[in-house]
């Protein structure tokens, strides 16, 4: 792929120059839509929680039908077991009023919302809540909100035994979900199932990228420390995508990738893990070798934990969250790299660290969407948490020198095909083992006549390549999957003489 531009930029297509306008003026219209179909939702049925005392009531209308109340209780504990609530249906006689007691047996914090619009809020592992579901006059769905929770099978169904199947119930319930849309934990809603955010072109994406600092991409210079230590502290907020796009972030010291750890074989890490967002979260580092159980485990907010390993092998390792689903913890930021050099790995010019991932666009502001997640289709790839970044402020190199690429696939699902136009790897190193050597091998052969033009990565794989450009110009660097390279996963090498 050449580059966009002969700047190495993305260019603007004809008829985009309205785009940032249009999309602007389209998102006023859905506001005011989604704000005349609240209001309806809510005089047809208003959501009522009491928030004193911290006991999740229905709304009225949920009595409104044509079954008669019983006037009695049904009541019932809810569990939960790995990603599931346990019991996932419930028998309710048609009329009896519905009391759920909510006991989080699991390992992170979990919630349980209806349709109706009666929750419990977040509840930590070991703690309890009552849901007061309301008078149950037709089936009901329920769900934990938190962010891939529900897709991943925390559902639970209340089926109202005895009940008529009216048109009238069914477009109530309607109404009553509309509503409910709005529902949320605190100052976050944790919902990630609305699709309506708008995709960036790959103009207003590179716009994006002028605008922000870049990550910084040159890996570290090694000292003899052998002991290393760092804390990580987790937060959430949100950033920017593009112009009027935004997403929720979940990070490691505040930027994403979190932040690119460098030592040799036999050097020890110690990590302290700082949980200060709002629900359960933890960190798997690949470049160790422990039993998972503790150092991995999930913590609360507020909570911290101490991790330590040293590193035994060579190699680009991924850390990450581990916290379930892990797919949408990594696809709203939570990952990094650790580079560990294999003995006697040569000086080199250059040294650069790319990291390839992906964006699963939700609702405007709130987490991956994790049923895109779940399909495997980006609305967005990057290259060190930002597309098109190194188009907007390009990596740098002069004629001659020798420049080494280290580079991983974060996922949480697209591969990578890493290519630098222009340019034949001399050296690529993938996975522990050197496939090309640019000079004498180790059981004497020489292979400089040897090259490659990509290196191949699957999710959570890594390695490097080498490179020497004989002429100045710029260098496209992307995902040779050219889907992936349009839609951010492009960069640029600036050659100078």
């Amino acid at each position: 792929m050449t580059n966009p531009t002969s700047e190495g930029r993305p260019r603007t297509l004809p008829g985009q120059e309205g785009t940032a306008l249009s999309r602007s003026a389209a998102r006023v219209v859905g506001v005011v839509i989604v704000v005349v179909i609240s209001v309806a939702a809510l005089l047809v049925r208003p959501s009522l929680v009491d928030a004193s005392t911290g006991v999740g009531e229905a709304s009225e209308g949920a009595a409104s039908s044509s079954v008669m109340e019983t006037g009695h209780t049904t009541d019932v504990t809810v569990k939960v077991d790995g990603m599931a609530f346990v019991p996932s249906s419930i028998e309710v006689p048609a009329g009896d009023r519905l009391q759920i007691t909510f006991v989080n047996t699991g390992d992170q914090r979990h919630d349980l919302v209806f349709a109706n619009g009666a929750e419990s809020g977040a509840v930590a592992p070991g703690a309890q809540a009552v849901v007061d579901a309301g008078v149950v006059s037709e089936d009901l769905e329920g769900w934990c909100s938190l962010p891939g929770h529900r897709q991943m099978g925390m559902v639970l169904d209340v089926v109202a035994v005895g009940a008529s199947s009216d048109e009238d119930a069914g477009a109530d319930a309607d109404a009553s979900s509309v509503a409910s849309a709005d529902s949320g934990e605190g100052d976050m809603d944790h919902s990630s199932t609305a699709t309506d955010s708008s995709v960036p072109t790959m103009a207003e994406l590179a716009e994006a990228a002028e605008n922000a600092e870049p990550y910084p991409a040159d890996l570290s210079e090694l000292d003899d420390s052998t002991e290393h230590s760092y804390t990580f502290t987790v937060t959430e907020g949100t950033e920017e995508v593009a112009a009027g796009v935004t997403r929720a972030v979940w990070t490691y010291n505040g930027t994403s990738p979190g932040p690119i750890l460098h030592g040799r074989v036999g050097d020890t890490f110690h990590i302290t893990l700082v949980n200060e967002g709002t629900m359960g979260h933890s960190i798997d580092f690949h470049a160790g070798e422990l039993a998972p159980d503790e150092p991995m485990r999930t913590i609360e907010p507020g909570q911290s934990l101490e991790y330590t390993f040293t590193a035994g092998r060579s190699g680009v390792w991924m850390y990450h969250c581990s916290t379930m689903p892990m797919s949408s913890h990594i696809a709203n930021g939570m990952f990094g790299a650790v580079v560990i050099e294999p003995d006697g790995l040569e000086e080199v010019d250059r040294s650069y660290v790319l990291i390839q991932s992906e964006m699963y666009l939700g609702a405007d502001g709130e987490a991956a969407d994790a049923t895109k997640v779940a399909a495997g289709i980006p609305d967005v790839v990057a290259f060190n948490g930002r597309a098109f970044q190194y188009d907007a402020h390009p990596l740098t190199a002069k004629v001659g020198e020798r420049v080494r690429m280290w580079v991983l696939d974060a996922g949480p699902n697209s591969p990578w095909s890493f290519h630098v136009v222009g340019t034949q790897f001399d050296t690529v190193w993938s996975e522990g083992a050197y496939s090309v050597y640019h000079g004498t091998s180790a059981d004497g052969v020489t292979r400089g006549t040897t090259g490659a033009q990509v290196l191949s990565l699957q999710a959570a794989e890594g390695g490097f390549v080498e490179f020497v450009p004989s002429e100045a110009g710029h260098y496209a660097i992307v995902n040779h999957q050219m889907s992936l390279a349009e839609k951010g996963a492009h960069g640029v090498l600036e050659v100078l003489e």
